[in-house]
């Protein structure tokens, strides 16, 4: 079958790609954005990527075309497909009907950490000898690829709240019917498709609904929105993390390090395994103790997901350590939404102390997000950088509100128009023992690498300097 994928180089549909072409389909597409990493996977996995959506990529025509939801009316392609009554379907739609439907569907969902805990749970069940299949949107340091295909029973995928097409505005994870599945948190957010909380968790019930009987749904038992969504009617086995009062399923974990580098899993008030790996923040001790629970349910012991952990090398730009140049590090994460902005500079911070350095944490953020672009978060912005020492901003283009207004009281801020001026600016005022992180859901220009380089650079003209 031939599949052509409109919209191909987004991290879902990327993925997607690859796993059709795994499969032994014939698989083209095209996209406006093409560049790394998921243009060199696309590369890599042999699969032809058009430059934009005109209209003759679908002459002659494919047997179905796979429409990602950055897509709308009046794109050229979008509407010679409907002219011309050409078979097409949404991603998640094909993933649920040729993909997912033979298999035990591991789902992680919820509004942040769903690709550190995807990938978290996918490197347990390896370790753990089940060679899973998994999709995440992201790239698993543990894994060459976002996406894989294995003739294992086990799929694990990153289960997006986000709509599913333009003719389909359910959350994409109604397709997948999961038997495990894994919520890890629930707020507002997605302001461009969502009204309120409440319509998210709509979308979140919908998911409930679709677990089986004999499935398992771990979740915190804290988290007020998740617990309306279960209030509202469950029909599976409920393993709470953190439990409000002691219940026979209850699991917690608690750190051994003020990092959270190590820390300890307890089971009904029992120690069920101890974790030491590389990973930091309260966040991501969470994330792990939902991966440890999501593979208890499949037979990987505590013990031996602990055994895992200590082998995790963590997401391609989740505090992803880009380099280390005269004692400054640059590091690249994806959060972008005020919460996981202050779980990772919590975390950051956190680890400075532990290790003891001496330097300050400087916070790069570009708000790009549609959410932000809003507005929905700009009055918790400022608490979400309290733990950085400096922030930098760069002012994205289509904001509708005034980032330096929304930003005027925080101590030690600078606002920007322009990247090159941000990065020149950085260049200027960091210092060896400095740890630079870079925050945004976009590419951010390639400043990570660009600043690297200049200031490798630049320690090299000072030492020439020096030596003369």
């Amino acid at each position: 079958m031939h599949l052509h994928i409109l919209g191909i180089c987004g991290t879902f549909m990327g993925s997607l790609a690859q796993l059709a072409k795994a499969q032994g389909h014939k698989v083209t597409g095209s996209d406006q954005g093409i560049y790394p990493p998921m243009s060199d996977q696309l590369e890599q996995a042999g699969i032809k990527v058009i430059a934009g959506f005109d209209a003759a990529q679908l002459d002659p025509a494919p047997d179905c075309v796979i429409i990602g939801n950055a897509m709308s009316r009046g794109n050229p392609a979008v509407e010679y497909v409907l002219d011309r009554g050409l078979p097409y379907m949404s991603g998640p739609d094909w993933m649920g009907k040729y993909l997912l439907a033979d298999k035990w569907v591991m789902a992680v969902a919820g509004t942040h950490g769903k690709t550190t805990t995807s990938s978290m749970l996918a490197w347990l069940l390896e370790f753990g000898g089940m060679n899973p299949s998994y999709l995440i949107g992201g790239v698993p340091e543990n894994f060459s690829t976002s996406a894989r295909l294995t003739d294992s029973n086990f799929f694990i995928i990153e289960a997006d709240e986000y709509d599913t097409a333009f003719f389909d505005k359910r959350s994409k994870f109604v397709h997948y019917h999961p038997r495990t599945l894994v919520m890890n948190n629930l707020e507002f957010d997605h302001a461009d498709i969502f009204d309120d909380l409440a319509a998210i968790e709509r979308q979140f019930h919908h998911l409930v609904r679709t677990v089986p009987s004999t499935g398992q749904i771990i979740y915190p038992g804290d988290n007020e929105a998740l617990q309306r969504v279960i209030t509202q009617g469950c029909w599976s086995e409920q393993v709470l993390i953190n439990p409000v009062a002691d219940g026979a399923n209850g699991w917690t974990a608690k750190a051994v390090l003020a990092d959270f580098s190590q820390f300890n899993v307890y089971h009904q008030g029992q120690l069920a395994c101890e974790v030491t790996w590389s990973l930091n923040g309260e966040h991501n001790m969470y994330n792990a103790l939902a991966a440890i629970i999501a593979a208890r349910h499949v037979g990987i012991e505590p013990k031996t997901a602990a055994e895992a952990l200590a082998q995790f090398q963590s997401v391609k730009r989740r505090m992803e350590l880009v380099g280390e140049i005269e004692g400054i590090r640059i590091y690249d994460d994806f959060a972008h939404h005020p919460t996981a902005i202050k779980l990772t500079l919590t975390g950051a911070k956190a680890g400075q102390k532990v290790q003891q350095r001496e330097g300050r944490l400087i916070a790069v953020l570009e708000p790009r997000s549609n959410t932000m672009k809003l507005g929905e978060h700009k009055a918790k912005l400022a608490a979400s950088v309290e733990d950085a020492d400096h922030t930098y901003w760069l002012e994205p283009e289509g904001l509708s509100w005034s980032l330096i207004e929304a930003v005027s009281n925080m101590k030690s801020q600078q606002v920007f128009n322009t990247v090159e001026a941000l990065e020149q600016q950085l260049l200027i005022d960091i210092q060896a023992g400095d740890d630079v992180v870079m925050m945004s859901n976009g590419s951010f220009s390639g400043i990570h690498r660009s600043l690297l380089g200049k200031l490798q650079k630049k320690a090299s003209t000072a030492k020439e300097s020096e030596s003369a």
